[in-house]
């Protein structure tokens, strides 16, 4: 098979090693790519919103497969445009996408089927979300309707915190067009459990559990981030919160997408709240999520070309998913400044050393090549160090050790990824 993959991050990387391993694959190519993912796959300098380019390049080299990997191409039709063109593509069409597309869609639906979730409000102007929060208690989150990297939502602890989170996504724009719609919702404690599914418009298939570090800096200090580093599986995830959320949570989605005319076929991403009152719906992302898939499809002993094809053609009832019984860590290794302001352009040095080093693996978030074909930074996430371990602990010192093996100017890192595998013991 040929198979295309679209998209250039961590995530990205992850899934073209996953698929370069099946023995399906004879070529695969990733647009845009990366300089990590050049090593897998031959890349391709298409954007990712280019969907004309897409679909004219996969029809030029006669490409099987398709797969969508980043959110905003899905929100805005990418799979649609593929199959219009009556080709194969991996991801949700353009419909049933708007379940990460859109705050304000996914927790209506949640609402009207009775998937336990947030209580919440939506609002289309300032002026009404200013108002609710006069009398709303605190704290209370504040989230973009639209798409915003993975950093549209505010934690707010008093009310003037909450009313300059209104004028941040409202007013001043700080993540555009996302902001025109907001929903405010009550703010709920628990551990936080991250939970990837392959769906293919009828069955649902649960992936191994992960938890993500969003924030900057130590001891979950800073800004909203895309992920500073995740472990699998987590051990906050029980056998007892596993049965709850597959009769309460993760088939009734499926099942509500179908009867609003959205049937979904791809990855749901279930973002969950493990609170005293049973687990609850944070969020729905409509694809792998990142740094997540870095840490699950290590673990993963399917062909994962099985499994794509399997979604598509609605044959996932005859797939079991298996993952070994170990554990993994990622621990990114971002530019200095990043969320913010950072600078790009350094060497990397010492990635051969993961070459042949089994269980550690290095998966490139933002890398190109320079004009002399040296690997430098290219982004605020430059890499996702990622090692298994019998368990978590080991996974965790695994990883770690391996963040030495590479440098770079301005490298940094969170040192505290997985603490919460010692609160657990």
């Amino acid at each position: 098979m040929k198979i295309l993959i679209v998209g250039g991050g961590g995530r990205e990387h992850a899934i073209a090693w996953k698929v370069s391993q099946s023995p399906r694959v004879e070529k695969l190519y990733c647009a845009p790519g990366n300089a990590g993912i050049a090593e897998v796959a031959e890349c391709v300098d298409i954007g990712v919103m280019e969907f004309g380019r897409l679909v004219e390049f996969a029809k030029e080299k006669k490409i099987d497969l398709t797969v969508v990997a980043p959110d905003d191409p899905l929100a805005a039709g990418a799979v649609d445009a593929f199959e219009a063109a009556g080709l194969r593509a991996f991801g949700p069409r353009k419909n049933a996408a708007i379940l990460e597309g859109s705050k304000a869609f996914s927790k209506d639906l949640m609402k009207k089927y009775g998937i336990p979730t947030a209580a919440y409000e939506t609002f289309d102007t300032p002026e009404s979300a200013l108002a609710y929060l006069e009398t709303a208690p605190m704290p209370i989150v504040l989230k973009a309707d639209g798409l915003a990297l993975g950093k549209g939502v505010l934690i707010c602890n008093t009310l003037e915190e909450a009313k300059e989170g209104v004028r941040t996504l409202m007013l001043d724009k700080q993540f555009g067009e996302a902001g025109n719609r907001i929903v405010i919702e009550e703010f709920m404690t628990g551990r936080e459990v991250s939970v990837l599914s392959f769906v293919d418009g009828k069955n649902i298939r649960i992936m191994t559990s992960a938890q993500d570090h969003k924030r900057a800096k130590d001891g979950d200090k800073g800004l909203n981030t895309g992920g500073m580093g995740t472990f699998s599986p987590s051990p906050f995830y029980t056998d007892e919160v596993d049965r709850f959320c597959r009769q309460h949570i993760y088939q009734p989605t499926v099942d509500a997408m179908r009867a609003e005319g959205r049937e979904f076929k791809g990855v749901i991403f279930f973002g969950l709240m493990l609170t005293k009152n049973g687990p609850r719906v944070l969020e729905y992302n409509a694809r792998f999520g990142d740094p997540e898939t870095q840490v699950v499809l290590p673990r993963m002993k399917n062909d994962i070309v099985d499994v794509f094809e399997a979604c598509i053609d609605g044959t996932l009832d005859q797939t079991e998913l298996e993952f070994e019984d170990n554990a993994a860590v990622c621990v990114v290794l971002a530019s200095q400044g990043y969320p913010e302001h950072y600078e790009k352009g350094y060497k990397i040095t010492g990635l051969e050393k993961f070459a042949g080093a089994e269980g550690y693996y290095v998966f490139h978030a933002g890398s190109r090549f320079d004009q002399e074909g040296n690997i430098v930074t290219g982004g605020g996430r430059v890499l996702g160090v990622t090692a298994v371990g019998e368990n978590l602990k080991a996974a965790r010192a695994n990883a770690y050790g391996a963040t030495e093996w590479v440098e770079f100017d301005n490298k940094y890192m969170r040192h505290d990824i997985g603490k919460a595998i010692d609160e657990a013991q």
